[in-house]
């Protein structure tokens, strides 16, 4: 029997990456990947280690404080 991700499932997110990120080496990364009940969070360097998901609601509190 073969198990089939959810639809969401983090390996079948499409992630991007921030415009706001930058860096010296270029690697200091954060990609998001959005799906309707969540927007998901990870560093791009270590795209199999942790990640955060975030409710909508909790990402638009996020956002303005992110810009500074």
């Amino acid at each position: 029997m073969t198990r089939k991700p959810p639809a969401g499932a983090p390996s079948e997110l499409a992630w991007f990456k921030s415009s706001y990120s930058s860096g010296t080496d270029g690697e200091s990364c954060v990609e998001i990947a959005t799906t309707p009940g969540a927007i998901h969070v990870r560093d791009s360097k270590h795209t199999e280690g942790p990640r955060l998901a975030l409710s909508p609601s909790a990402w638009g509190v996020f956002l303005p404080y992110a810009a500074k």
